[in-house]
């Protein structure tokens, strides 16, 4: 029996090191990615998104009693999941819409304090 003493070397390809920052210069290949690229895919994504979500509305047709805040209703199972669905995104999108207007009020703030600092000598 003899054993190896020799170091294991991965069968991979070989590691380069990165390029310098000065020298690194994107492939002539590389395409930069447009509004417009971006516009289509957010709409693929949203196509992809409804057709899902038609698929559930068609596939619960099972009537089901709802029951909020004391009023009381029969709908299909996937109408409610889409309203509860869209219900929750619309309290999302408050509570950001909110917390956005604060972070503009307070940076409006600050840069108004700032601007009258800087013109006090």
């Amino acid at each position: 029996m003899t054993s190896d003493t020799t170091p294991s070397r991965p069968d991979g390809p070989s590691i380069t090191p990165p390029a310098r920052p000065d020298t690194a210069a994107p492939p002539p290949n590389v395409r930069a990615t447009t509004r417009a690229a971006g516009a289509w895919f957010a709409t693929t994504a949203a196509l992809v998104l409804l057709v899902l979500l038609i698929i559930l509305i068609l596939q619960n047709q099972d009537v089901v009693k709802v029951h909020y805040l004391g009023f009381t209703g029969s709908l299909p199972l996937g109408t409610a999941l889409l309203i509860a669905a869209v219900a929750g995104a619309a309290v999302v999108a408050i509570v950001g819409v909110v917390r956005l207007t604060q972070l503009r009020v307070k940076g409006r703030r600050a840069r108004r304090l700032k601007a009258e600092r800087e013109k006090k000598p």
